[in-house]
């Protein structure tokens, strides 16, 4: 999971929150989806250029939300298909993704849709560096207020802010619902009672292959469709998300697919 060196200027990170300050100038390509928080994460690293996934676009195209951001800062960003490679695994995205969207900026250095991942990468490594500082994007962490619940319904934006007492309590994150660099280590720092994701476009197992190894540790875990909710959004996972996979522990919990998984989450808060 930490970074490496891919060629000369091109620096993989399976996550965009762990990034060393090797990553100032440098070209990062990263396994994380491409929502305006990891276009900040990136910004604030201070890269030359980023290459994220698209997280299959989703609900108000919060998917590839880094582009729009990052290019009013005029640093180059692209994100690739989700359906080309593994969200989460840089090696993969280097061997077989396929840019999907890219900045004006990534443009002007010879990006384009259709694009080896590999290949952008190196014409990234020619773009303008920005110096300009990065505009603050909140990533929240809140609760929701179910009065005489047993356990918490806490909403975090992503799942690097999962705490030690988050433990035995319901935790919906806007994270996707990949193994990060296919670690079982990296699927949750917690053994909360529930975890929700979002699936990143890919219900099929790309965008959802933490729920397994959640299963093993007895957590129930779902993910939301990217149609249904804003990637990265915590909130709109809780408030607008459907159902589109779930763990056994899940279903044998009552979970249902295709419904609101705020139903199902309500439910649980209240269980003993």
């Amino acid at each position: 999971m930490s970074a490496r060196w891919f060629a000369p200027g091109v620096l993989c990170a399976d996550t965009i929150t762990k990034l060393p300050p090797e990553a100032a100038g440098a070209v990062v390509v990263s396994g994380s989806h491409g929502g305006r928080y990891p276009g900040y994460l990136a910004a604030k690293a201070g890269v030359r250029a980023v290459i994220l996934n698209d997280a299959g676009i989703g609900l108000d195209e919060a998917g590839i939300g880094s582009l729009d951001y990052l290019d009013a800062l005029g640093v180059a960003a692209a994100t690739v298909s989700h359906l080309s490679c593994l969200i989460g695994d840089t090696d993969d995205m280097l061997a077989r993704g396929r840019i999907s969207r890219a900045s004006a900026a990534a443009q002007a250095c010879g990006v384009v849709a259709g694009q080896g991942c590999a290949e952008a990468a190196s014409r990234l490594t020619h773009a303008t560096h920005a110096s300009t500082a990065a505009p603050s994007v909140g990533e929240a962490r809140g609760e929701v207020d179910v009065p005489g619940s047993k356990r918490r319904i806490l909403l975090l934006d992503s799942a690097s802010l999962v705490r030690p007492d988050d433990a035995g309590h319901i935790v919906v994150t806007g994270s996707h619902g990949g193994l990060i660099g296919g670690d079982p280590a990296a699927a949750l720092r917690v053994d909360a009672f529930a975890a929700v994701f979002n699936d990143a476009g890919r219900s099929d197992g790309p965008g959802t292959s933490r729920l397994p190894v959640l299963e093993a540790r007895g957590i129930a875990a779902l993910t939301v469709a990217a149609g249904s909710a804003r990637i990265g959004e915590a909130a709109s996972s809780f408030h607008d998300g459907v159902i589109s996979a779930a763990n056994g522990t899940a279903l044998a919990g009552g979970a249902r697919l295709g419904e609101p998984v705020r139903t199902c989450l309500l439910a649980w808060a209240a269980s003993r």
